[in-house]
């Protein structure tokens, strides 16, 4: 495969399909859920926690579903609108996956390139080909303003100050370690302009380290249509922009 995919196939998707996130999580639920109320109601005595915990799995997966389906799609429409973006931006989504923030993003630059970087991981999320994410651009008529390549976001390849804005979405915390995690905080910030700006999804544990391993920014929570099934996987968002050396102090976003 080469790294860097210029070219826009063909497609019949009337409109973009973003996948999954994480599909096993919710399908391991499903079916713990379902073998749960069927064991309780195979059984007289003791049945109600084992329907209960039926209960909240399922409930759990219905949560996660619709999350990744369709409140996060509803919540980076919003986020990228509080942006402004002038429309002229270069922008770079990190672990762009099947390209729902790539895609968003490229949406409101007319006249700018969202370029979008990742290793293409099944696990991650179902179907996650660059050629899924190139035929989602066409259906969402962007394909003339955005690229894909095959990076490792601990190691962009890209210059120093090459963007105007980096984004991510619930993909750092997939490197395995912190370290890691950190060093692509770091590359983040590398190919930013000064000034640009960072905004980066992910757990809310993970993001509270981000923001205490740069030293600035602000981070909040992005709500219930953000949870992965349960307000302990919820989502919050850093925001920082990245200084300028010829301007003192960090800018506060």
């Amino acid at each position: 495969m080469s790294d860097n995919t210029n070219s826009f196939p063909p497609t019949s998707v009337r409109r973009p399909r973003y996948g999954v996130d994480a599909p096993t999580v919710p399908a391991l639920l499903g079916t713990a859920g379902t073998a749960c109320l069927l064991a309780a109601a195979r059984r007289r005595p003791g049945r109600g926690p084992v329907a209960g915990a039926g209960a909240l799995l399922l409930a759990h997966a219905g949560i996660y579903l619709h999350t990744t389906l369709r409140g996060k799609l509803h919540i980076w429409e919003r986020e990228l609108e509080q942006a402004g973006l002038r429309g002229d931006e270069k922008l770079l989504d990190m672990g762009c996956g099947r390209g729902a923030v790539l895609i968003e993003a490229a949406r409101r630059l007319p006249k700018g390139r969202a370029v979008g970087v990742d290793l293409w991981s099944g696990e991650d999320q179902s179907n996650n080909r660059p050629e899924a994410t190139l035929a989602n651009a066409a259906a969402a008529g962007v394909a003339d303003r955005v690229e894909v390549r095959t990076a490792d976001m601990t190691e962009l390849p890209f210059p120093d100050n090459s963007f105007d804005v980096v984004t991510s979405a619930l993909a750092l915390h997939n490197i395995p370690s912190f370290e890691g995690q950190y060093r692509a905080v770091d590359e983040a910030l590398r190919v930013l302009r000064p000034g640009g700006r960072l905004l980066l999804a992910d757990f809310w544990f993970a993001v509270r380290k981000y923001a205490t391993h740069l030293g600035h920014g602000t981070h909040r929570g992005l709500g219930p249509g953000y949870w992965y099934g349960n307000p302990l996987l919820g989502i919050a968002l850093l925001h920082t922009v990245k200084p300028d050396p010829a301007g003192g102090a960090a800018p506060r976003p």
